[in-house]
């Protein structure tokens, strides 16, 4: 039988490799992720009667019950720090990471019919949702810092010393916006052919909450397991926050540049990942 596919004068085929991302691209399709920004955060919540004040909402009742539970009933300790000022830190820098995370995490699965039909550079979406959960990450910092204002200004016995660490914050908000992406393209290819993984990611992300010194400082934890909480790259993320505002925590620098290594080498792998799933993944979805 004659092969077939000597029977065709052309043959178009993906020139894009592994690595490449083409940032020019990108750019040109600028106005797309406007547009999947913009359905992320006000679309969601268009017709709800409180509308974008959930941002704030959530944080307030999870600091809240952090405070009954942790605070008051554990009795865990808060270095000295107002509890709300405390939890709320830990609250916000979390709440961007996890959210970047998880939403990231469902691309193919959630917008298998649009790829299917059109072509546009498939890390739109996953970049959109990154840049979407920093606008809500603003609204619930705008919102902790209204409360740190307070404690700075109107209460007089308070420990709370911000100080050079502010600086460093573009950078900590880099690492949670690249380390949450890099994540979520990871898992998101994976979820194509394992679907499995998206139930995983769901309670996963919520139990290393709990490997985070988001509802504790590290300085409470027994030596023998520092090492292991330290292993995890938000640590230092989070301890240099509150740092940077309350003066207590550690801003360690061998700790943000392990966090920094660790994030650029997740999301090389992430892209590598995803370019070569995006190619072929209609065929698993």
């Amino acid at each position: 039988m004659k092969d077939q596919t000597k029977a065709w004068d052309m043959v178009i085929q993906p020139k894009r490799g592994w690595l490449e991302v083409n940032f020019r691209e990108l750019w040109r399709y600028r106005d797309l992720l406007y547009m999947f920004v913009k359905r992320d955060v006000i679309t969601i919540y268009k017709q709800t009667v409180l509308g974008p004040i959930w941002f704030v909402i959530q944080p307030i009742l999870t600091a809240a019950i952090f405070i009954l539970v942790f605070g008051n009933i554990a009795g865990i300790s808060t270095d000295g720090q107002p509890k709300v000022l405390f939890y709320l830190s830990g609250i916000v820098v979390w709440n961007y990471f996890s959210e970047s995370f998880s939403t990231t995490s469902k691309t193919f699965i959630e917008n298998a019919n649009v790829f299917g039909k059109v072509y546009f550079p498939r890390l739109i979406v996953p970049f959109s949702k990154v840049v979407s959960g920093l606008i809500k990450f603003l609204i619930q910092f705008a919102f902790f810092f209204a409360i740190y204002l307070y404690f700075l200004v109107g209460v007089d016995d308070t420990n709370i010393k911000p100080n050079e660490g502010l600086l460093v914050l573009p950078l900590l908000i880099l690492i949670m916006a690249l380390l949450g992406l890099g994540l979520g393209i990871i898992f998101s290819a994976l979820t194509t052919k394992y679907r499995d993984l998206t139930f995983l990611i769901q309670f996963g992300v919520q139990l290393l909450m709990y490997a985070t010194p988001v509802i504790y400082p590290v300085s409470t934890i027994p030596e023998k397991y520092k090492k292991f909480i330290m292993a995890n790259p938000m640590t230092s993320v989070v301890e240099g926050f509150r740092y940077a505002f309350l003066g207590t925590g550690d801003l360690n620098w061998y700790g943000l540049s392990y966090s920094l290594v660790f994030t650029l080498i997740t999301l090389f792998f992430g892209i590598i990942i995803f370019n070569r799933v995006e190619k072929n993944f209609m065929d698993t979805v």
